[in-house]
């Protein structure tokens, strides 16, 4: 048995990959630390408690991690905040989770000589003018616009000066949005979809011209597994789905119409202060070098994930419900 430690296991992407790994990739013994913050839930790894060890920690925990690292043989780096709409309202978070706890782990794998993968985002390029043909790819300049996605590139530029400096084996993902099960309800598919289910009209920032190069998070985690296997030590892969086609106003419209509603069967409402318009990935050095191709994508766009996410959603009303009220009170008071 190989034992991983996955640091933010009991969030969105980290609990779907800890079920991913469980079910398609048995030689690991995983262990999950996760401060368990309002992004972190303890259900999302109800089901799998007896398979795992679960630790409640934090990653700025220096006498914490140096002993959970130095009893492993993989870290997977899911822990961060992640929230552009909390990070504008209070940054200090996003600075102590995504670059002081960054280090600290960089730190223990530096001292006890650890494979490291580290999770971040394409957040970090900034954003691409609406008629702008170009994508991201491994090479583009990093240009963050919010404080969320500042502390993640400072997080990247602190594994590969760790890597340059002291010849740590780790490698990067930069991966475009996520959605599937057990996504917190604040964000945008999870919100649209449990507010029809809810009997309440989905919310649309501003025209919904954005566009976000959408991913199955079950995508995501299978490219990471290949990159953990056959990555190249230091090196960056983008995670992308081609779905760089479709904005918001297109999903929005396809989860209403997946739902039984009417396409327009929502509301526009204020956008979110310097919201990025356009992210587009190039994610042909992963499916060059590592074989990797993403299952829901197809001809239809999201269709398939979509309906496989509105289906998980429809039957853990149970998972979601308790929040839902609090969520919809807190996007009212900025009028979204």
């Amino acid at each position: 048995m190989i034992k991983m430690l996955v640091t933010g296991g009991a969030g969105f992407i980290g609990s779907n990959f800890v079920h991913f790994t469980l079910k398609n990739k048995p030689k690991y013994h995983i262990t999950v630390v996760d401060k368990l913050t309002y992004a972190g839930n303890p259900d999302n790894l109800t089901t799998v408690l007896d398979k795992i060890t679960f630790v409640t920690g934090d990653v700025c925990d220096h006498d914490l991690m140096d002993k959970l690292i130095a009893d492993t043989d993989v870290v997977v780096h899911f822990a961060a905040e992640s929230h552009n709409d909390n990070s504008l309202r209070d940054p200090w978070p996003f600075i102590n989770t995504n670059i002081v706890g960054t280090y600290t782990i960089l730190e223990a794998v530096r001292k006890h000589t650890k494979r490291l993968h580290h999770i971040s985002t394409d957040e970090v390029f900034g954003d691409l003018e609406l008629d702008d043909p170009n994508r991201f790819t491994e090479e583009t300049a990093y240009d963050p616009s919010s404080p969320y996605s500042a502390s993640k590139a400072g997080s990247d530029m602190l594994v590969r000066a760790w890597i340059r400096s002291f010849g740590i084996n780790a490698t990067i993902s930069n991966c475009s949005n996520n959605y599937g099960p057990y996504q917190h309800i604040e964000k945008f598919i999870p919100r649209q979809i449990t507010n029809i289910l809810s009997g309440i009209k989905p919310k649309l920032y501003g025209t919904g011209a954005q566009v976000r190069d959408w991913i199955h998070v079950d995508d995501h985690n299978e490219a990471v597994h290949l990159i953990l296997e056959k990555g190249k030590v230091g090196g960056t892969y983008i995670i992308g789905a081609d779905n760089d086609h479709v904005n918001n106003k297109m999903v929005i419209e396809q989860i209403c119409e997946l739902m039984g509603k009417g396409h327009d069967w929502y509301e526009h409402v204020n956008d979110r202060p310097g919201h990025d318009m356009r992210y587009a990935m190039d994610s042909s050095k992963l499916r060059r070098e590592l074989g990797w191709k993403p299952q829901y994508t197809d001809q239809n766009g999201m269709r398939d994930g979509l309906l496989q996410t509105i289906k998980w959603y429809t039957e853990h009303e149970d998972w979601w419900k308790k929040e839902k009220a609090d969520v919809e009170a807190a996007y009212a008071k900025q009028g979204q």
